[in-house]
C-alpha cells in the first residue's frame, strides 16, 4: 500500500492558523491597562481606548449593566466585550468586562461616551478605581 503524502503547505497553514487563534485569545483573555502621562489606556484584543484623565468627568462602581444592544464584540461565559448601544441615550458604549458578577467601573468622558470595565481580581478593579478617581479629584481640585 502507498501512503499519500500531504503537501507541506497545508502543514504550515494549521500551524500558522493554530498561532493566530491562541494569540487573539491572549489578547481577548484579559482587560490589559496602562496609566501614563496623564492618560489612562485600556485594551483587549482589537478593543482600544485611550481617555486623557483631564477629560474624565465621573466614575463609579456599579453592580450591573444596563441594558444594551451589542454593536459589535462578544459575551463569552462571564466576559463581554466590545462596543455597544445604550437603549436609552442611543449612544456608543465601550465594554471591557471580564466578570460580569463583579463590580464594575463606570467611567463617563468627554460628557457622554461611556466605558464599563473590570478585571479578573476584584481587588485590581478596587485599585484602578481609587487611582482613577484619586486622580480625577486632584484635576477638579486644580481646575478651581
Amino acid at each position: 500500500m502507498t501512503k499519500k503524502k500531504r503537501h507541506w503547505l497545508w502543514n504550515v497553514l494549521i500551524v500558522l492558523t493554530l498561532i493566530t487563534c491562541a494569540f487573539a485569545f491572549i489578547l481577548h483573555y484579559k482587560n490589559w491597562h496602562k496609566i501614563e502621562e496623564g492618560k489612562f489606556r485600556v485594551l483587549s484584543g482589537v478593543y482600544y481606548q485611550k481617555i486623557p484623565i483631564s477629560e474624565i468627568d465621573s466614575i463609579e462602581l456599579v453592580k450591573k449593566l444596563p441594558e444594551m444592544e451589542r454593536f459589535n464584540g462578544f459575551s463569552w461565559m462571564a466576559k463581554e466585550k466590545g462596543v455597544f448601544k445604550d437603549s436609552l441615550t442611543q449612544t456608543k458604549v465601550y465594554v471591557f468586562v471580564d466578570d460580569l458578577r463583579q463590580e464594575k467601573i463606570r467611567l463617563v468622558h468627554h460628557d457622554s461616551l461611556k466605558i464599563f470595565l473590570n478585571f479578573n481580581d476584584s481587588i485590581q478593579t478596587q485599585e484602578i478605581y481609587n487611582l482613577l478617581n484619586t486622580k480625577l479629584m486632584a484635576n477638579l481640585k486644580s481646575q478651581n
